[in-house]
């Protein structure tokens, strides 16, 4: 078994729409970024990479190239996916944290968890999802912006300890 650890930040901005976890979440500002600016997806692909040693995402998919201006965060998870599977790996689990005062995440979690699992190929109990404020403090305390923690479990897929 392999353990992987993601984080992802994006700031606040006009003009956007808010991507977290694949879902359109309404809120009056979206968050900055070459991509959707899914900073939950952002984080969980680094830990999964991470997890097999596979650099990070910004090594598979640079922030310059214009191929990814605007591409979906699900579909790099897809990608994520594929790399792990032709790597010999396949995803035990994962957990997510969402640190944001505002907009409230927990109405949105389900849908999230359901959206990474049918991406990843994994039951929906696999995906744990969590929100937490910072009760004010730092930058997303103040509304400035969104951050995400992430950690998966990946293991070779000759080891059945994962049916």
């Amino acid at each position: 078994m392999r353990i992987g650890q993601g984080y992802d930040v994006h700031r606040f901005i006009e003009g956007r729409e808010l991507i977290l976890g694949g879902v359109r979440i309404p809120y009056h500002m979206g968050l900055d970024g070459h991509s959707d600016a899914d900073v939950a997806v952002h984080a969980l692909m680094d830990a999964l990479l991470g997890a097999a040693a596979l650099g990070d995402i910004g090594l598979h998919f640079p922030p310059g190239d214009p191929a990814y201006k605007g591409i979906s965060s699900m579909e790099l998870l897809g990608r994520v996916r594929e790399l792990l599977g032709k790597s010999g790996y396949r995803i035990g689990n994962a957990d997510i944290t969402i640190v944001a005062q505002q907009p409230k995440i927990l109405p949105h979690i389900p849908e999230m968890r359901a959206n990474i699992a049918e991406v990843l190929g994994t039951d929906i109990n696999n995906i744990s999802i969590k929100a937490t404020t910072e009760e004010g403090l730092g930058f997303t305390g103040a509304c400035l912006g969104i951050a995400a923690h992430a950690v998966a479990l990946i293991d070779e897929k000759t080891n059945l300890r994962f049916l």
